[in-house]
């Protein structure tokens, strides 16, 4: 019965690959659903989620009502926190579908699902640049690696989280990653033509990928998308757009001994004048218009001071990002380790004496290693910013796994690899497959008793009991629970290649089952009432009247209401503020004041001091008349 299952699956992808059209819609299927579920599927069936995305969101409003593309505001302030490209993406989005969430979020989501596709076809063209080498078919091999290296990589907690966000940090990934795919498709195409030799038949085996060598002779159709992505990722992010992804292929290059050849044959200089004239007018118009403030604010704060010191209080310690690529890429994260070790990285000497195409998984293991090592060494550690290297991960875990899927009549119980890797030990992969099935088992325990591990929030006053009434703890760790018995059970009877499988469909079965009910229970709880009492402030708000918010920020009230608001942090703030503003004489005599029951009540106000408007969940919307503190002493004591 396994070996007729092997046979299906071989006969399968073997008239896949003899049909053209089959093998591209199959591959578009693949690609949509993987997709749909990753990044589409109740996109923008939740509200935003402050504290950040609001500021993305209203900042790009502003743009699209005043018309002004060059200085983002929120508020009625300037934000320089990012340079404009994602404001402009929300912008138009806004025109396109109307100012909502989906619209909010739907450059993330794009950014995310072009970055897959791109990684699914450099994978089919390295494979089958591998077939036509060894002349071998291995369809099998070559149509499983690219589905599960799409899954991998679109499937991942920390992807799926920022591409549903509307913020910055996917739009810098798709763009990085996607320039470092494209660098590497030039850089290996170039030697395409020292494989002509081959022999017709391998070159008869690459059905529907087509070599990226461009024969233009003045610059490779890669390197010019990969020097129009840098620009993109600058003004998505500023410098670190072309200073991460510069390093990486230096450092690749110089590991390889390439440096001059590829230099020149990237044209190092034209590259660059492309970079400048499309990233940095955009830069030259924002500082003209705002001068030193935005230089001191954008490139000295929100960049060499992130680098260099603790800012927002965003501090971690050294092995902070070991855990999030833990848990960001869980639960192929614990494969990681042997990917790498898999690919003995360490001999330079068979690495330099490769074809260019065959250093594929040595450049994703640079890839993923910068990034990780250059956000480790910065002082400021937010769980995002190593972002980027998780496609490098996705590729470097299906590499590890392609050379499971072979066809029946070379596959083995531990193969002989094809690949320019040496195959992994027995014992390394064991070892590895027993060290998930203890994470899945503590990850299902700790789902399991989830409730004495999360904090309080104050938000929800009853944060603990809802999460327990609703069963998706309960529900969460079954789900874990399952996937390591299963993968268990595949170890013992040594069926090695369904491991993977087995993780995907577990990770699948718990963003449907348990990520989706949890983000509305979370948006009903959390970020519902805020909605709710924008609406009730649309409506009750008269002409000028100022909208105070006590003790706490929640950007998505700007957003929704469309209202400038009076951030306070004290009670006794507060009070004195609505009194000096009393002593104005202004129109109207009244405030409106959103704060949280504890901190209204610090406020001492009488009864026949406010009128109250709304109460929704943990919030209360009051308006507070002048004419009831003109004559009230303050004490700020």
């Amino acid at each position: 019965m396994k070996l007729s299952v092997k046979h299906t699956v071989d006969r399968w992808f073997n008239k896949i690959a003899k049909n053209p059209a089959l093998s591209v819609t199959v591959s578009i299927l693949w690609l949509m659903v993987v997709g749909w579920v990753a990044f589409g599927w109740n996109l923008g069936n939740t509200g935003l989620i402050d504290e950040t995305e609001p500021l993305f969101a209203e900042a790009s409003r502003q743009m699209f009502v005043t018309g002004d593309w060059i200085t983002p505001f929120f508020n009625g302030d300037t934000r320089f926190d990012k340079p404009a490209l994602i404001y402009w993406c929300q912008a138009i989005a806004y025109h396109i579908f109307g100012v909502n969430e989906w619209a909010v979020r739907l450059p993330s989501a794009i950014a995310a699902f072009g970055l897959v596709c791109l990684a699914f076809y450099t994978i089919q063209w390295y494979l089958a640049k591998q077939d036509e080498l060894e002349q071998v078919s291995r369809p099998t091999r070559r149509y499983l690696t690219s589905f599960i290296a799409a899954a991998l990589m679109a499937l991942n907690p920390e992807t799926i989280i920022w591409a549903r966000t509307g913020v910055s940090d996917m739009l810098l990934t798709g763009c990085m990653a996607s320039a470092l795919l494209c660098f590497f498709l030039g850089y290996a195409g170039k030697e395409g033509s020292r494989e002509q030799g081959a022999g017709s038949r391998g070159a008869e085996l690459i059905t529907n990928v087509q070599s990226p060598m461009s024969h233009a002779p003045f610059l490779n159709k890669w390197y010019l998308a990969f020097y129009v992505l840098i620009a993109g990722a600058i003004l998505t992010k500023g410098p670190v757009g072309i200073v991460l992804p510069g390093l990486i292929v230096a450092a690749f290059l110089l590991y390889v001994g390439k440096v001059r050849e590829v230099l020149r044959e990237m044209h190092l200089l034209v590259g660059i004048l492309i970079i400048l004239a499309l990233s940095v007018p955009w830069y030259a118009l924002v500082i003209w218009r705002n001068g030193w403030n935005y230089i001191n604010s954008f490139f000295g704060y929100h960049n060499l001071e992130r680098f260099t010191e603790v800012v927002n209080g965003h501090s971690a310690p050294w092995y902070f990002y070991l855990l999030v690529v833990l848990l960001g890429f869980a639960p192929y994260s614990v494969y990681l380790p042997a990917s790498i070790i898999r690919l003995k990285f360490w001999q330079r000497s068979h690495w330099r004496s490769l074809e260019r195409f065959q250093q594929f998984g040595l450049f994703a293991w640079f890839w993923f290693a910068s990034i990780f090592a250059f956000f480790s060494i910065a002082v400021t550690k937010l769980p995002s910013y190593v972002l980027p290297l998780m496609p490098a991960a996705a590729i470097l875990v299906a590499l590890l796994w392609s050379d499971f899927f072979l066809d029946t009549k070379t596959r083995q119980t531990i193969p002989v690899s094809p690949s320019p890797t040496p195959s992994i030990s027995a014992s390394l992969l064991r070892m590895s497959g027993w060290v998930n099935v203890v994470f899945l088992s503590v990850l299902a325990t700790a789902l399991l008793n989830i409730t004495h591990i999360l904090g309080t929030d104050p938000a929800i006053s009853n944060f603990h009991e809802l999460i327990q009434k609703s069963g998706l703890p309960v529900i969460a760790g079954l789900i874990w629970l399952v996937c390591a018995v299963l993968v268990a059970g595949l170890l013992l009877s040594r069926r090695w290649n369904y491991i993977i499988s087995i993780n995907l469909i577990g990770f699948v079965a718990f963003i449907i089952f348990v990520l989706t009910p949890a983000s509305f229970f979370i948006d009903r709880e959390r970020q519902l009432p805020l909605r709710e009492l924008s609406a009730v402030i649309l409506e009750a708000k008269q002409p000028n009247e100022e909208l105070i918010m006590l003790g706490f920020k929640k950007p998505s009230v700007v957003f929704y209401s469309h209202i400038h608001v009076n951030y306070l942090k004290f009670p006794k703030e507060a009070v004195e503020h609505i009194k000096n503003q009393a002593a104005k004489g202004l129109k109207p005599s009244s405030v409106l004041l959103l704060t949280e029951q504890k901190k209204f009540l610090q406020m001492d106000l009488q009864p026949d001091d406010y009128k109250n408007l709304s109460t929704k969940g943990a919030y209360n919307l009051v308006r507070v008349p002048f004419k009831k503190m003109k004559n009230e002493k303050i004490d700020i004591s």
